[in-house]
């Protein structure tokens, strides 16, 4: 048995004790929709089933099943160990205004850069619909582990995964539940929103003081990655990154940004749509896409979306901007719901290329690039 520990930033209400809650549930925090608690949450594993599903071959997919690591996992999240980082902070006062101010974002910020001056680039992940506080902590961190044992990795670069969790349902309610997670979802960009801007602070903070003579990233990077209608939250917390940004540009805070099964109108990243700023925060950007994927079909049809960027990918392809890449996984992905593939081996593997900086077209990648389009890309079998 071994310890597993994950960072965290959610605004789920906490249960139990406020610092050392005994889990996070399905509603808002009590201090409001944008107020964002920082933590970190241990559990306990044992490692001849980790191993196992780290190394479970998969039919055309490579190695490693992360969606089974991942169920067990949010198995064992259940008696976790949360810490969550303590603040002291007058609400009914601006922060400017207080001579003693203690921010949990901060603090987590620093233990965060220690990880990256050992070499560990992070990975900021935020879960889709219907998930669970102990699904997004087993899903989180079967997407760390998946990423530190990709067979082709670089073995001196290790890859920490940041959740940040919203008040999913967590209900097997397909309308209502879907209706009620859209909408939290919606509300909970602004505090993703909110979270970026103090991901650009700290940004900032650390290039004045690297001019001043002070500590760096050293080298490492940082990376973001949504899946289904953790998407449509990234729209609206592009929309209030704008609000607080000035000019006409928003600050490039990731190295990589993957879209995966996205849960989003398919013109999503074009002129005057909800993910058209996107490339602007990222030097690179990759769309994972499946058009087998139930719950794609399920959001068209019975929910009266147009068809989602995540089942048949971009409307227009030729339209998107250069630094953006789209991804087909069909021929590789197989199973009943076919929609967390991005847990799966290759698709793991493809996106720890883009991690470790491979080109698009290095040889080492299980992909082929359309006849037609630079951009688009299909995994092979």
């Amino acid at each position: 048995m071994s310890d597993y520990k994950l960072y965290y930033a959610t605004n789920r209400k906490h249960q139990g004790s406020r610092w050392q809650p005994d889990g996070y549930g399905k509603k808002f925090s009590d201090d409001g929709m944008e107020n964002l608690r920082f933590g970190v949450v241990t559990l306990n594993a044992d490692d001849k089933t980790v191993n196992k599903y780290l190394n479970t071959p998969l039919k055309d997919c490579g190695v490693g099943d992360g969606e089974k690591l991942a169920g067990y996992l949010a198995g064992c999240a259940k008696k976790a160990k949360i810490n969550a980082y303590e603040e002291s902070l007058k609400s009914d006062i601006s922060q400017q205004a207080q001579d003693e101010v203690k921010l949990g974002s901060k603090a987590m910020f620093a233990d965060i850069m220690k990880d990256m001056e050992n070499h560990s680039d992070i990975l900021i992940y935020i879960h889709g619909f219907n998930v669970s506080w102990c699904d997004a902590v087993g899903s989180a961190l079967a997407l760390q582990l998946m990423l530190q044992q990709s067979p082709q990795r670089d073995t001196k670069q290790q890859v920490k995964v940041v959740l940040f969790s919203w008040p999913s349902d967590g209900m097997a309610l397909p309308w209502v539940s879907y209706k009620s997670d859209r909408s939290e979802a919606d509300g909970s960009g602004a505090a993703v929103g909110r979270g970026f801007l103090k991901l650009r602070d700290f940004l900032a903070d650390l290039r004045d003081r690297a001019k001043k003579g002070g500590k760096t990233l050293c080298g490492q990077d940082i990376h973001l990655l949504c899946h289904s209608m953790g998407n449509y939250m990234l729209q609206s917390a592009l929309a209030r990154v704008t609000d607080f940004t000035p000019g006409n540009s928003l600050p490039r805070m990731f190295e990589q940004v993957f879209l995966c099964a996205a849960d989003v109108d398919d013109n999503a990243l074009e002129a005057g749509q909800g993910l058209e700023k996107v490339d602007q925060i990222a030097r690179n950007v990759s769309i994972y896409h499946n058009k087998e994927d139930t719950a794609m079909v399920i959001s068209d049809y019975s929910k009266g979306n147009p068809e989602r960027l995540g089942g048949t990918g971009a409307a227009h392809p030729a339209l998107l901007h250069n630094k953006v890449q789209q991804i087909d996984c069909t021929p590789i992905v197989h199973g009943i719901v076919e929609h967390s593939y991005y847990l799966s081996g290759k698709v793991i593997a493809d996106i720890r290329a883009s991690i470790d900086g491979w080109e698009q077209n290095d040889v080492r990648r299980e992909r082929q690039r359309s006849a037609t389009l630079d951009n688009v890309w299909t995994l092979t079998k």
